[in-house]
């Protein structure tokens, strides 16, 4: 099946790699024009570069509110409208409760809540008017299970699922959609940094005993994107070979 999103335009944070990446390049795969958008602009250019005629790299802190409104607003210019909007920028610090300082949970939870709740308000004004629109928020099985080292990861991701229901509640009645995906262990620079032990111990955990790829999650992220799911908004939909059960 091809062109789900055939003419749409959809924005991607946190898209120069990782899942994010893999998401941008499923939706051109489907026909959108994608914004992607990373706090690193020269990698943003490149992975939009990368992708081909259909993609444009734009840097962004998705904690700064103004950074956001513009981004927003940019990719709405670029490409006649805005459909889509997919937060997936992210960043982890992890460390137990007793190392862990101040700064390292205000600034996972700064770029996980702030920065997706800053692209869900501006996007969301965005869908409103043409009545149309589907936001996708990246949560995590962390914020569902939890995980030793990451209270301030699993906190933010958590929130993210309270926040996609508030926000569809308030958007259905505009023709726009919320929903959530929950990505298990997920093959991604981010994962390759733990530890092998780690790593095989989480793996262990999984009843389907594999890490995903991101394509898995890029591919549930475009059922909700498109109108396969149109009548599916609140929902958060795991994506981890079965982990947390």
């Amino acid at each position: 099946m091809s062109g789900l999103l055939e003419g749409r335009s959809a924005l991607v944070t946190g898209a120069a790699q990782g899942i994010g990446l893999a998401i941008a390049r499923t939706f051109i795969e489907h026909g959108a024009s994608v914004t992607i958008a990373d706090l690193d602009a020269d990698r943003a250019a490149a992975a939009a570069a990368s992708l081909g005629g259909g993609a444009r790299g734009v840097g962004c802190d998705v904690t700064a509110e103004q950074q956001v409104a513009d981004l927003v607003a940019g990719a709405a210019q670029a490409h006649r409208g805005l459909d889509v909007l997919v937060n997936n920028a992210g960043i982890t610090r992890d460390a137990s409760l007793r190392k862990m300082r101040l700064e390292d949970f205000r600034a996972v939870v700064d770029v996980h809540l702030q920065g997706t709740w800053l692209a869900l308000r501006a996007a969301s004004e965005v869908m409103r008017e043409a009545k149309r629109g589907s936001i996708v928020n990246l949560s995590s099985m962390s914020g569902k299970v939890g995980n030793p080292g990451q209270t301030n990861y699993s906190a933010a991701k958590a929130g993210i699922v309270g926040m996609t229901k508030a926000a569809a509640k308030e958007l259905a009645h505009h023709g726009v959609r919320v929903n959530a995906v929950q990505p298990g262990l997920i093959r991604t620079p981010m994962t390759e940094a733990m530890s092998a032990e780690a790593y095989a111990a989480t793996e262990a955990t999984i009843p389907m005993r594999r890490a995903g790829e991101p394509e898995e999650i890029a591919n549930a992220v475009l059922f909700l994107a498109s109108d396969l799911s149109s009548y599916v908004t609140g929902a958060v939909l795991e994506v981890s070979g079965g982990r947390g059960m």
